[in-house]
């Protein structure tokens, strides 16, 4: 199982904190990039660099036979998904083993059961791991799905069986509804993920969302390195990931730690993977799924526990067993992650596109985060709109919080809008401040805060904005010559017109000391 060169299939920050592992290991290492990326900063990171098509991720990123190539041609034997794209592919990781080459992952076996929500679930239920009642079965036919619907109960959640990010997935209320709903989402989950499959479950009210991280390794070891709260949610996407979960006692840590091992152990798991569940108001907790690679939100685990998880794979795909047993597993402090995104809260999270004049992510005590922008990037449509991670760590949870709350205000990302503002709002809020924060947070409680409004911008900023435009856009010689204005009517203004958003200012810039004469 040995190799010695990691070729990274993916792109931006988590292409960027892989090669960092990869590179401190001793591995050399191979960045992939569509055309557009050519300049981004995971291929400056890289030890070499190999082309693998055009901007659709289809092309690209998505391309096994260019990946496959890439590895080829670099002399990569050993391939790092991250997350995302081909990350939880069970064809791709096959793929690799066909070509010879390492799949830092789970076998391509414990994908394919854990990429079906429903031949999971009854893996899980076999494994006695904790399920939400519901319908799993084979029979997909209209009047059977009814019929067990009604069987099950309201409120009712109908999920796509395939994939995941909210997608396929509808909450039903009232009976009327069902045949409709059911329709919705079958139609969804085809065009999503090309399998129109579905489960029902009943809905478990206003919960929290508490996944565990687990790791296994090719000598039979399984552990779990504690858990992670992701309740904070927009539309089933986490915006907050903390841990430990301030609801979780060691109790049911350990429990669901137990439960987590054993769904790991039901599936012969090896290597980094989060197994995700609902904790409900009265301590019970469900399984949701699991998700088979390194997650988003691992830098909090990280922290908390002091162990780089990547390098944990990368050991683990090189044959080696797993650093720590269970027993040797602590938890210290607390972690807290948000996720930077190129989106406008205030207009719907609508996502933003543009180029990144300026980019100063904020450091100080506690302070990490994980990106891959570079000053001119790009942040085009063709790609998730995720640009960074900021996370803070502290001796206490609120030490934590507000470690974040500076953070997130203090990094600076000129020339598209970002969702920073809305972070903050959130961390700042009463309800997550107090650790009270569900899966109904941020449409609940937090849905009339400020932070989801734009802010207006100062007088101050119009001006300054103004001046820089003039002074620096220009070249401070010629901002200067432009506004040699001067006549016999005395100095005159000149018009600018900005634009923030879909609104518009015009501003009159008046030159002073400036009389049109040499300098």
């Amino acid at each position: 199982m040995s190799f010695e060169k990691v070729l990274v299939a993916n792109r931006g920050e988590i292409a960027c904190r892989v090669l960092q592992s990869a590179r401190s290991l001793g591995y050399r290492t191979v960045a992939v990039f569509s055309e557009p990326d050519a300049g981004a900063r995971h291929v400056q990171l890289a030890d070499e660099a190999v082309c693998i098509g055009p901007a659709t991720a289809a092309e690209s990123y998505l391309n096994v036979a260019a990946l496959l190539d890439a590895c080829r041609r670099s002399g990569a034997d050993a391939v790092h998904p991250g997350y995302g794209f081909l990350s939880e592919n069970a064809d791709f990781a096959a793929a690799c083993a066909e070509a010879g080459v390492t799949f830092i992952g789970p076998p391509a076996e414990a994908i394919r059961l854990m990429g079906s929500k429903r031949l999971s679930k009854i893996a899980m239920q076999e494994a006695g791991v904790p399920c939400v009642p519901g319908y799993q079965g084979e029979d997909q036919s209209d009047d059977t799905l009814i019929k067990e619907a009604e069987a099950v109960g309201l409120p009712l959640m109908i999920k796509a069986s395939a994939g995941g990010g909210g997608r396929g997935m509808r909450v039903v209320t009232e009976p009327e509804q069902i045949a409709a709903q059911l329709k919705s989402a079958r139609q969804e989950a085809k065009s999503s993920f090309g399998n129109d499959e579905l489960i029902l479950e009943r809905a478990v009210i206003n919960p929290r969302h508490v996944e565990i991280q687990v790791f296994g390794d090719h000598h039979g070891n399984v552990i779990h390195l504690g858990e992670r709260d992701c309740s904070v949610q927009r539309r089933h996407q986490k915006v907050v990931e903390e841990a430990p979960s301030p609801v979780v006692d060691e109790d049911l840590r350990r429990r669901m730690g137990e439960a987590a091992v054993n769904a790991a152990k039901a599936c012969d798991y090896v290597g980094a993977g989060t197994v995700e569940f609902l904790l409900g108001a009265d301590g019970e907790f469900y399984f949701l799924e699991m998700n088979t690679r390194l997650q988003v939100e691992h830098p909090v685990t990280e922290l908390v526990t002091g162990q780089d998880l990547v390098a944990w794979q990368l050991r683990v795909a090189a044959g080696e067993p797993l650093p720590l047993t269970q027993e040797q597993v602590r938890l210290t402090g607390h972690a807290m992650e948000v996720r930077l995104y190129a989106e406008d809260p205030a207009q719907g999270y609508l996502p933003q596109t543009g180029p990144v004049l300026s980019w100063r992510p904020a450091n100080g005590e506690g302070v990490r985060i994980d990106h891959g922008l570079v000053d001119g990037a790009e942040v085009g449509s063709h790609y998730d709109p995720m640009l960074a991670k900021i996370i803070a760590f502290g001796a206490s949870r609120d030490e934590a919080r507000r470690r974040l709350i500076r953070a997130v205000e203090d990094t600076v990302l000129m020339g598209l809008d970002d969702n920073r503002r809305f972070l903050a709002a959130i961390l700042r809020h009463p309800a997550f401040a107090a650790g009270d924060a569900t899966t109904a947070f941020i449409d609940g409680p937090f849905a009339d805060d400020p932070g989801l409004r734009a802010a207006d911008t100062p007088d101050a900023l119009w001006a300054l904005a103004a001046l820089l435009l003039t002074r620096i856009g220009a070249g401070e010689a010629a901002g200067r010559a432009g506004y040699r204005n001067w006549h016999s009517s005395g100095v005159g203004a000149q018009p600018l017109v900005l634009a923030q958003g879909d609104r518009e200012r015009t501003l009159y810039l008046t030159p002073e000391g400036i009389h049109g004469g040499p300098d």
